[in-house]
């Protein structure tokens, strides 16, 4: 019985955030997969650029780059999420976004392999992030966005990203 309240509230719980949930999403391909982030998230979108590599940096960082005189530190997504690699094209690029890590926000790139569009995103149109067991990491997932016959995977851009993970990218990026 106390597994099935707490189960109850916890639907309840995911069911809430979802309503929360709604809104603008800047979506992107990587591979056939679709992704969308909150359009507030996002700070701008810059085609490729050469990309500074960092000595003993995660495998998923790229490197750090130059944005108008800011040291910017960009990671592919590719790799973050275990995924095929394969090489830039004219239409991977980078979408700088502001991620929150507690207290402070760090600016950073993200590789994707094409951006699509802006979408709205209505709360009738989201479903929870799917439960596959423990050995599977879902909680950087908000949802899943159902447009027309497409699935949008909606990412929580604070969380793709561990906060150690973010700390040690932070380091590297002042280093440069």
């Amino acid at each position: 019985m106390a597994n099935s309240v707490a189960e109850a509230s916890a639907a309840l719980r995911s069911h809430a955030a979802i309503q929360d949930r709604a809104g603008q999403y800047l979506t992107f391909s990587i591979g056939p997969e679709v992704y969308g982030i909150e359009i507030l998230k996002v700070q701008e979108i810059i085609g490729m650029m050469p990309v500074t590599k960092v000595p003993r940096s995660p495998d998923f960082v790229r490197g750090v780059i130059n944005l108008r005189g800011k040291v910017i530190p960009v990671i592919e997504l590719r790799k973050k999420f275990e995924m095929e690699q394969r090489e830039d094209t004219s239409m991977t690029c980078i979408i700088v976004v502001q991620v929150a890590t507690g207290t402070q926000s760090i600016t950073m790139g993200i590789i994707v392999d094409e951006v699509a569009e802006v979408v709205a995103i209505a709360k009738e149109q989201i479903e929870p992030a799917p439960q596959f067991g423990a050995g599977v990491r879902t909680e950087f997932i908000l949802g899943i966005g159902k447009i027309a016959s497409k699935v949008v995977i909606l990412l929580d851009v604070d969380k793709v990203l561990s906060w150690s993970e973010l700390a040690t990218i932070d380091e590297a990026a002042k280093e440069q």
